[in-house]
């Protein structure tokens, strides 16, 4: 794209690009970063989200180094962790951990942390944490069952996603919606705009689905 500097977004997800549209903001690349997610003996949910997102900043300002097309763009990365109290969910992959995450969450308040890491064309890094509190309803074994079921909770922090079936599970919410999906939307935009990067730019013409 001509008429603002080159973007990268360092993740692979679907609903960080999505979000990212939403703001009117396409990158001009993906470079999802191969980092190891399992959080260190001992960490806390805050720290372990930093550390991610900085790692994969690193992972793909490595890759973006490489690329004469790329050089010296923005690139983004981001971590989220689902929390209940200092113990970290996993990004459930296997129906056992689904279930034991939905489990834990049922009836309680839980807290959603994603860390955002801004790398700037002269490779200085930014870096964000959001976090917000969200209760579940009491779920029942029927709702956990048939929420296992329907498969949206592979891969997803916790074992549930938000904007999916989910979203009827929420009592309560405190803070960013956004967040929760994945990418905290005012957050980002504010970090990019504070950095020079024209977030309005792709607003002309665009037409909300």
């Amino acid at each position: 794209m001509l008429g603002r500097p080159k973007f990268v977004l360092a993740s692979g997800s679907p609903r960080r690009l999505s979000l990212l549209n939403q703001a009117g903001i396409e990158p001009d690349a993906l470079r999802p970063a191969d980092v190891d997610e399992t959080p260190k003996r001992g960490e806390l949910p805050r720290a372990c989200a930093n550390r991610l997102a900085r790692a994969k900043a690193d992972a793909a300002l490595k890759s973006v180094q490489l690329d004469d097309e790329l050089r010296g763009a923005f690139i983004l990365s981001a971590d989220t962790v689902v929390a209940v109290g200092r113990r970290i969910l996993p990004k459930a992959n296997l129906v056992d951990e689904a279930a034991q995450c939905l489990r834990l969450l049922s009836g309680r308040n839980h807290r959603v942390y994603t860390a955002i890491t801004l790398v700037t064309p002269r490779e200085a890094f930014r870096q964000r944490l959001v976090e917000t509190r969200v209760r579940f309803k009491r779920l029942s074994e029927d709702d956990i069952q048939a929420y296992i079921g329907s498969g949206e909770w592979r891969g997803k922090a916790g074992g549930y996603a938000v904007q999916g079936i989910a979203g009827s599970f929420v009592v309560k919410m405190v803070g960013s919606y956004t967040n929760v999906v994945g990418l905290p939307l005012y957050e980002t935009t504010t970090l990019l705009g504070g950095e020079g990067f024209p977030i309005r730019f792709g607003w002309l013409n665009a037409t909300a689905v």
